[in-house]
């Protein structure tokens, strides 16, 4: 938090402060502090970075689904990838159909259901924190007394972990069209952001020994990824005698949350990608809009990489567990790579401060600022890149070990390289308009 969120959300502050009258975000940044073509790519790799986002969504619909009518988390266990992989394939589909015809009701639902989260995550703080007292539970990890039962190894799969961290606090960008809302910028908005992060750290280390008293963190169950919150859930009803309520309230709120995002996630980054787009980089019949105000060419391109990401894993991770959490540690790799924009915005915005005032400065001195910026991005690439190392046993399934670090490889690349195939396509396209 101290190293990376703080700084990150502060970053943040003095860029929407400077470009307070930009909308695009990011791109606009790299735009406005360097040139046309890397703005093209920042706003392509924001988009991009959401592909395995979106194949993720409609596994973690499947599973909150089965803890809400089965009460146990049996499908991820028991079911072959394959077939789930088809079933995700269909759900991605039909959402992204659904998509392409407006989903207002849906993003309303989903903000209700943000909110159910967010009450059921202090929900399970309170509850797992004070079960060994209130409900007499057991402690499942022995000796949290003692300080080295809360020092972590610093070997490869530590830092092979970072990159869930940076994953899970990022996004802070999205936040600096509010920066110049507040009555006094320069100290109302960097006291906010250290109140958030203060919250946010006081959750996730609250939170953690809250699974630290339900499950041995020395024995973690192989399903904890995709089930632990139910299983966590479920415990917790046993001990207040309330029966499955938790798991049924947590399962719905999930369910519908993730439904939102899906939809929502399949249009929003797409329109701020073709929204500001440059004739000179993206093809004009790609961001073109139907009589629904749909970019179709759009919505077709994002439909055949997400299809793709789905079922082609399959080939080479038979489990479902597994497929799930290499899914979700592959967007731990990919998703924090768009803030590798964020910082060298903030670097080239330091060698042109005259240029670009703004009511709200995290550092005073450019120098001081630039080194900032350079943290930042060299900690956010360093845990890009080992976030590829694979979380499987490398001696009890080298094959599988291989075939994910290559998938973990060739994916992030794939996805940035056809960034530049645009451009080429939009060249031809100009060079026929002109013939």
């Amino acid at each position: 938090m101290a190293l990376y969120f703080v700084p990150y959300a502060l970053i943040v502050g003095q860029l929407g402060s400077a470009f307070k009258d930009e909308a695009g975000g990011v791109a606009s940044w790299i735009r406005n502090t360097s040139t046309k073509r890397l703005a093209y790519y920042a706003a392509w790799t924001y988009w991009v970075v959401h592909v395995p986002y979106l194949a993720q969504k409609p596994s973690g619909i499947l599973v909150s689904l089965s803890w809400l009518f089965q009460g146990n988390g049996k499908f991820v266990n028991e079911v072959d990838s394959r077939l789930v992989s088809l079933i995700a394939l269909v759900i991605f589909l039909v959402f992204l159909w659904l998509a392409s015809r407006g989903l207002t009701t849906l993003n309303r639902i989903g903000s209700v259901a943000g909110t159910a989260m967010f009450v059921m995550s202090l929900l399970f703080i309170l509850l797992a924190v004070s079960a060994p007292f209130m409900a007499h539970a057991p402690v499942a990890t022995a000796h949290l007394d003692k300080l080295k039962t809360y020092l972590p190894s610093f070997d490869l799969g530590y830092f092979a972990s970072i990159s869930m961290l940076v994953f899970a606090v990022g996004g802070a960008e999205k936040i600096s069209p509010y920066v110049n809302r507040t009555k006094n910028a320069a100290k109302e908005f960097p006291r906010g952001m250290l109140v958030l992060a203060l919250m946010v750290a006081v959750c996730a280390l609250l939170g953690s020994f809250a699974m630290a008293l339900l499950f041995d963190a020395n024995h973690l169950p192989k399903d904890l990824m995709a089930n632990g919150a139910y299983m966590a859930f479920a415990k917790l009803g046993g001990y207040y005698h309330v029966g499955n309520i938790f798991v049924i309230l947590y399962a719905l709120a999930q369910a519908l949350a993730q439904i939102s995002a899906l939809a929502f996630s399949i249009d929003a980054p797409l329109r701020i990608l073709l929204g500001d787009a440059d004739p000179e980089f993206v093809p004009a019949g790609l961001a073109k809009l139907d009589d629904r105000g749909t970019p179709t060419r759009g919505y077709l391109m994002t439909g055949i990489l997400v299809s793709l990401l789905i079922m082609v894993p399959t080939l080479g991770i038979k489990n479902m567990n597994a497929l799930y959490n290499w899914m979700l540690n592959l967007n731990a790799v990919v998703m924090p790579m768009r803030y590798l924009w964020v910082f060298l915005a903030y670097i080239l915005l330091n060698q042109q401060l005259k240029k670009f005032p703004s009511a709200y400065r995290f550092v005073k001195n450019k120098y001081a600022g630039m080194a900032i910026g350079a943290w930042c991005l060299v900690f956010t690439a360093f845990a890009c890149l080992l976030g590829m190392v694979p979380k499987v046993n490398f001696a009890k399934e080298p094959g599988t070990w291989w075939f994910q670090l290559a998938l973990n490889i060739v994916t992030p690349l794939i996805l940035l390289a056809l960034g530049l195939i645009l451009p080429a396509i939009a060249r031809r396209h100009r060079g026929k308009q002109a013939a």
